[in-house]
């Protein structure tokens, strides 16, 4: 019989354990305290595939001709961040840190092995989350809405509310935890929640 590829789990024993931050966070709450509970899951599950890695191997592609890393995916949500916080809810002009209209997948082009950028990348997620994390807190009500007339945010052409904006940045994180998941395995072999 072999062994089992579940022995490195990130927490013991694959389960919850008092050690893993993202459990004993509030229950049976309001809705905002809800979806502000699960984004900070999303959020902290996507940064614990990251935990202990130096810049080479946060800028490990995954298999050719995909350039998705690590690090890569740490730009891509600070960039995902900041252009549903600042710029659709908050109206303000902020162009992404990491792409531009000459290479849309700058965040993951330039995901390249220098402690610097790493150090950058996480400088600037942990900066966008701050904002959106005031932001929310501040908004008088989850029924506010902010125009997406490009569709750039899943409304069709339409409006969103912040409701709808926090549920989609969790999918967004949902989506990229699992592609984080698969990378790491690559990297070390360590899997887990």
């Amino acid at each position: 019989m072999g062994t089992t590829r579940r022995a490195d789990m990130f927490t013991a024993d694959g389960r919850p354990s008092d050690d893993d931050p993202r459990e004993h966070g509030p229950t049976m709450a309001d809705e905002r305290t809800t979806l502000m509970e699960s984004l900070r899951v999303a959020r902290l599950t996507v940064e614990m595939k990251c935990a202990g890695l130096d810049a080479a191997a946060m800028a490990r592609r995954s298999v050719p001709p995909s350039t998705m890393s690590l690090l890569g995916l740490i730009r891509h949500l600070a960039d995902v961040e900041r252009a549903t916080f600042r710029v659709l809810l908050a109206g303000q002009d902020a162009p992404p840190l990491f792409s531009t209209p000459g290479d849309r997948d700058g965040d993951f082009d330039g995901a390249v092995a220098d402690p610097a950028v790493v150090t950058q990348a996480w400088s600037a997620w942990r900066s966008e989350i701050e904002f959106a994390d005031r932001l929310v807190a501040a908004a008088p009500s989850l029924d506010i809405t902010a125009d997406d007339p490009d569709n750039r945010h899943g409304s069709g052409g339409g409006s969103l509310s912040l409701r709808d904006v926090l549920i989609g940045t969790v999918y967004e994180y949902a989506r990229h935890a699992g592609h984080a998941d698969l990378l790491r395995e690559r990297i070390d072999g360590r899997v887990g929640q």
